[in-house]
C-alpha cells in the first residue's frame, strides 16, 4: 500500500479588534499548517499571539501569509506597489509573526502571500520574485499556485517552492484562481471537495470554470478560513485523506 505525504493549510488569524472573522478554533483541530496573517490585511498583535498559540497547542505548523495593507478591503484589492516595497513590507510582516513564534519556541513553516497580494505575484514575475526572496531570506518555503508561471518565477530566485491547490475552489484553464463574482467560483460541497483534493494531489485533470480541463501536482491542499463550510470541508478532507491513504499528521 502507497502513502502519499499531504499538507492540508487554512488561512487563519483573521480578526481584528472586536471584528471576529473565521472558525479557528474549530479548524485547526483538522489542518496540518495555517497561515497567520500578518496585521497588514488582516489580523493585530494580540491575534497573532492567539494564533501562534492555538497552533502550538493544535500541533499545527504556522506560516506567515503577508497582504496588501489594506484593512478596508480584506486585502483582496490591488495596491500598486514596486518589487522593493513589496520585499520590504513583506520581511516586515514576516518579522512581526516570526517574534511571536520565537517566544512559543516555534519555527516559520512557511510564507504565503495573500489575496490581491499573490494575484499580483501570479501576474508579475518580478513581484513573485521579490515575495520569494523575502521567503528565502528566513529560510522557510514559500507557497506557490501549483500549475502556473508563479512557480518557476519562484524556483528562479533559489527559493524553497511548495505548490498548493484549492480543493474548495473552482479553476480557469490558465490555472488561476476562478474570480469570485462567478457562479461556481466557490464549491460549497465538502464531499465534491474532497475528490476533487484527490485529483490534484495525484496529477489527474480537472474541470474548469471556463470550459477546459487543467492537470495540478499540488504539495499543500488550502481551505479559505472565512469560508463558511470551512470546518465541515476540513473534516471531510481529514477523513478521506485516510481513506486514500494519505499521511496528514493528523
Amino acid at each position: 500500500m502507497s502513502t502519499l505525504s499531504v499538507d492540508i493549510n487554512a488561512d487563519a488569524g483573521e480578526s481584528f479588534g472586536r471584528w471576529r472573522l473565521g472558525h479557528d478554533e474549530a479548524l485547526f483541530e483538522h489542518i496540518t499548517s495555517v497561515n497567520l496573517a500578518c496585521g497588514f490585511h488582516a489580523g493585530d498583535p494580540l491575534t497573532i499571539q492567539q494564533s501562534v498559540t492555538l497552533a502550538k497547542t493544535h500541533g499545527v505548523a504556522v506560516g506567515a501569509h503577508p497582504g496588501f495593507a489594506d484593512k478596508a478591503g480584506f486585502g483582496r484589492r490591488i495596491v500598486q506597489a514596486s518589487a522593493a516595497e513589496v520585499y520590504a513590507d513583506a520581511l516586515y510582516q514576516i518579522g512581526a509573526l516570526k517574534a511571536f513564534l520565537d517566544v512559543a519556541s516555534m519555527s516559520l513553516h512557511h510564507v504565503k502571500p495573500h489575496g490581491a497580494l499573490h494575484w499580483y505575484a501570479l501576474a508579475n514575475a518580478d513581484i513573485c520574485a521579490a515575495l520569494a526572496e523575502a521567503a528565502r531570506e528566513v529560510n522557510a518555503p514559500f507557497v506557490a499556485l501549483a500549475g502556473t508561471n508563479m512557480v518557476e518565477d519562484a524556483v528562479q530566485t533559489g527559493a524553497q517552492v511548495v505548490t498548493e491547490a484549492f480543493p474548495e475552489r473552482a479553476y480557469m484553464q490558465d490555472g488561476s484562481l476562478a474570480p469570485r463574482k462567478l457562479a461556481g467560483s466557490s464549491i460549497h460541497d465538502p464531499d465534491l471537495a474532497a475528490r476533487r483534493a484527490v485529483k490534484m494531489v495525484t496529477g489527474e485533470t480537472l474541470d474548469t470554470l471556463d470550459g477546459g480541463r487543467i492537470r495540478l501536482e499540488a504539495h499543500t491542499l488550502s481551505i479559505h478560513g472565512d469560508n463558511p463550510e470551512a470546518v465541515e470541508e476540513a473534516q471531510v478532507l481529514t477523513k478521506f485523506a485516510k481513506t486514500v491513504h494519505w499521511i496528514t499528521n493528523k
